[in-house]
């Protein structure tokens, strides 16, 4: 790979961080509050680097996830590459809105991402037992501005490094 298509090592790196979060097993109910850590890092770096990273990161990662998570393969690749798609498209729009405002653009495309996963649940057979599904919402809203604040200190620090 050349470094021009090459992920930088704090995208790799939070990456793979994501997708450990999103593993950790948490106790009973508070499982469905879990954030949605892979989009949120996604989102971030999409709105940083939207010529790096796009629809196929969004897509790779995801098929982690499916693998990680044991879902149908392509579930969360498909709803991760449509959010991703979306987020390149108002990327310009949302780097200017106050940190509270792209919680919001964030809550709604993890509604976005869990409704598409609901229609896949449902054209499988499994759709979800609880209202406790839509959680992520409210906590992946919560949780973005320290994951922002912490990843935009991150890309400074290493563009910094680089220079």
């Amino acid at each position: 790979m050349s470094s021009r298509t090459a992920l930088p090592v704090p995208v790799l790196l939070s990456l793979l961080t994501a997708l450990s979060l999103t593993i950790v097993p948490l106790p009973g109910s508070l499982a469905y509050a879990r954030p949605e850590w892979v989009l949120m890092v996604l989102v971030y770096w999409g709105m940083a680097f939207p010529r790096r990273i796009g629809i196929a990161t969004a897509f790779l990662s995801g098929l982690f996830l499916d693998v990680l998570q044991n879902h149908v393969l392509g579930q969360n690749a498909l709803t991760l590459a449509a959010a991703m798609f979306i987020v390149l498209q108002i990327h310009p729009r949302m780097r200017v809105y106050p940190v509270w405002q792209q919680s919001v653009v964030v809550a709604f495309l993890v509604a976005f991402v869990l409704v598409l996963n609901i229609w896949i649940l449902g054209t499988t057979g499994y759709p979800p037992e609880s209202a406790l599904y839509w959680l992520p919402i409210l906590t992946s809203a919560v949780f973005w501005p320290p994951i922002y604040h912490l990843l935009r200190d991150t890309r400074r620090r290493w563009l910094l490094h680089l220079t």
